[in-house]
Formats: C-alpha cells, sequence, structure tokens
C-alpha cells in the first residue's frame, strides 16, 4: 500500500546548528536506506513559508503499522509531526513509471473532487468516464501524467502526479480532461528534495 506523508519539522528553540546538522545528515542516509529497501518511494519540497520545514513523502508498506515503523526510524521524526493520508489504487493510474529524468518540467501533486450534475443519465456519466480513462493513458504515454490515486472517503476523490513545464501548461492538462466540468482541483507544486529516491535513479 502506498501513502502521502506531509512531513513538518520544528526545531527546539536552543538547538545548536552542529546537532541540527548532525541529525539531517542521518536522516539523508537513512532515507537512503529506506530507498533501497523500497519503503521511500519518492520526497519533495511544497511551498513553504519563510522558516517552515516541511516536506512530502511516498511511502510503500504493507500497513498503517509497518509504516509507522519505518516513520519512527528515521532521525528527523524526534522533531516532527507526521500527517498521514493512504493512498487506494485508481483503474487509472500509469503505475511507477520507475525514472524520473530531469528535462526542466515541475512536478505537481492535484487534488480532485467530482461532482456529477444532479440527473445526469448513468450511460452520459459511463461514457465520461471512458473518455477520461482514455485521455489518462494518453497523458500517461507522454509522460505527463506520472501517477493516480483514489483518496478516502470524507475529502477529494483522487490525487494526480503531474510533470508539466509550467502551472499554465498543467492547466491546459487538466482542462483536456472530460471530467474537468464536474471537478474541482487544487494544484500544489513540488520542488525537488535533496534526498528525493528518484535522484538515485538516475
Amino acid at each position: 500500500m502506498e501513502y502521502l506523508v506531509t512531513m513538518t519539522t520544528h526545531v527546539p528553540d536552543g538547538t545548536p546548528d552542529e546537532e541540527v546538522a548532525d541529525v539531517r545528515a542521518r536522516e539523508a542516509a537513512h532515507s537512503g536506506e529506506l530507498a533501497a529497501q523500497g519503503s521511500l518511494l519518492r520526497l519533495w519540497r511544497p511551498p513553504l513559508r519563510p522558516g517552515e520545514w516541511r516536506s512530502l513523502g511516498l511511502f510503500a508498506a504493507a500497513d498503517d503499522a509497518q509504516l509507522e515503523q519505518v516513520l519512527a526510524s528515521m532521525p528527523l521524526r524526534v522533531w516532527r509531526a507526521d500527517e498521514v493520508t493512504p493512498l487506494l489504487e485508481h483503474p487509472n493510474d500509469p503505475g511507477d513509471p520507475g525514472q524520473y529524468p530531469e528535462d526542466g518540467a515541475t512536478e505537481f501533486l492535484t487534488t480532485f473532487t467530482i461532482a456529477v450534475p444532479e440527473g445526469t443519465p448513468e450511460q452520459v456519466v459511463a461514457d465520461m468516464a471512458a473518455r477520461e480513462a482514455q485521455r489518462a493513458k494518453e497523458l500517461a504515454g507522454e509522460g505527463r501524467l506520472l501517477r493516480l490515486w483514489r483518496l478516502p472517503a470524507g475529502g477529494p476523490d483522487a490525487l494526480g502526479l503531474w510533470r508539466a513545464s509550467d502551472a499554465t501548461e498543467l492547466r491546459a492538462m487538466l482542462e483536456s480532461l472530460p471530467l474537468d466540468p464536474w471537478m474541482t482541483e487544487e494544484i500544489t507544486p513540488l520542488t525537488s528534495h535533496p534526498s528525493d529516491p528518484a535522484r538515485l535513479r538516475k
């Protein structure tokens, strides 16, 4: 099972710089070990306010308990709070592409909330879903749609990982989705993390 983990670190006031540097170095080394084990799949930095220390991680674990063991083993956990979102299989997920070559593109996470207009015939919904699956396959083939997951009930319906040259290009891709008229999207631009396992696979 895969999980998206928002990791927010608060270093206690007065902590010596040498201690912070030591913990960060051990965190980077351990992240490499977790990546080699297949537990840590990706790492990113979301938009941050000045002084904020937060990362997003894509993890794989058999269940919630195993994930907690992985997170607890990370050196920065002593100063960190983790928010875990289970990720569920999506029928249109292209699967892990394995390689993430740099070409100047930016990665984005998007959440999708779908609201089908009341009274829409079931056949129309089915046709739209079929066209959506085909368009997702096309975007995946172009290296634009990297991953797609369903989200637990009670929030947005789906989460996507995309690559685009900028937000304008991403918006054009989202508008090309057949379900776009029924969807509300929230976009999070991502920046590279020095311990991202994708760097090790290049």
